[in-house]
């Protein structure tokens, strides 16, 4: 797959191809059937499957700190388009020039003299251009002056509900991560390389590893029990506290702190992937370290309790 990132480095695609177009935020499952479908199309009419994402999504731009949490940076959804059938990655800076760029300008600098759009599979409900001008219906009555197809992306529907990033985010707010998992198609995860900390988690007798979630919001706070693979072809259980570390410091970065069972190597600047597996607890703030350190033997305790029930 070949990332391109800004318009300033997309060569015109000559021959055309078919391309969808979102924040892919999460690349859930309705997601992972809109590529698929669109790659068919790629083989049917032999031309390149093209994704195109914004960075930073919209909303963060627009709304900063109140944009909604985000489920998967872009290195994270990068990772998993690598093993989807796409050809082309094409990653747009959303910043003032874009926000003002006219939906008819959208449609005729990027979607024909750049990408030279052939099929398209777009939502019915998107929105583009200055003041969200542009719609689905827009994009018809383009295809039909530019000799492009515009194909509705159709909701996956999953117990009675559309499979949507905004439903993945609240069903991990409140703790079911049992539900988010069945719509991503595997469980929630968090990635990014182990790096050094205070150190507070081997004094307390549980060395952590640390990774930030560069983020501006997280749909998950807490404690809970976790996989890490990445480290080798080995997959380790243990307990990962996300949040502000309310009793130690108060941190404004959001930390993704990991304790391993039985573990006791150094994985400083290792890729990882965390893998949740169920909440054990909200984070609070202890009274004292010492309760905050027993506190910690029970999140193992519990921790241990759902592995050897998951492996039954």
């Amino acid at each position: 797959m070949r990332i391109i990132r800004g318009l300033t480095h997309l060569e015109p695609l000559q021959n055309g191809c078919v391309l969808t177009i979102g924040n892919f935020d999460g690349l859930h499952l309705g997601h992972r059937t809109v590529i698929q479908r669109l790659a068919e199309h790629g083989k049917t009419l032999d031309l390149p499957v093209v994704v195109l994402l914004f960075e930073p999504q919209p909303l963060e731009y627009f709304l900063a700190e109140n944009a909604p949490a985000r489920l998967t940076r872009l290195r994270e959804k990068v990772i998993q388009l690598l093993a989807l059938p796409v050809d082309q990655l094409v990653v747009l800076k959303f910043n003032r020039q874009l926000a003002d760029f006219k939906a008819e300008r959208f449609i005729e600098h990027i979607l024909i003299k750049k990408l030279n759009v052939k099929h398209l599979v777009i939502g019915d409900d998107f929105h583009f251009g200055k003041t969200r001008r542009g719609n689905f219906s827009m994009l018809q009555e383009a295809g039909k002056i530019f000799g492009f197809r515009v194909e509705d992306t159709r909701s996956i529907i999953q117990n009675e509900q559309r499979i949507s990033s905004t439903l993945i985010r609240d069903a991990l707010g409140a703790g079911d991560l049992n539900s988010a998992a069945s719509m991503l198609g595997r469980d929630y995860s968090v990635c990014g390389r182990v790096a050094h900390g205070d150190k507070r988690g081997r004094l307390l007798g549980f060395p952590t590893a640390n990774i930030e979630m560069f983020r501006k919001n997280t749909p998950i706070v807490g404690v809970y029990a976790v996989t890490v693979t990445g480290i080798d072809d080995n997959t380790y259980n243990g307990v990962a506290n996300v949040g502000t570390r309310p009793t130690v410091d108060g941190s404004a970065k959001v930390i993704l702190e990991t304790h391993l069972f039985d573990f006791n190597r150094d994985i400083y600047g290792h890729y990882v992937d965390v893998h949740f597996k169920q909440k054990i607890r909200n984070e609070v703030r202890f009274q004292s370290l010492e309760n905050l350190k027993s506190q910690i033997h029970l999140d193992i305790q519990e921790a241990k309790k759902i592995f050897a029930e998951l492996q039954q």
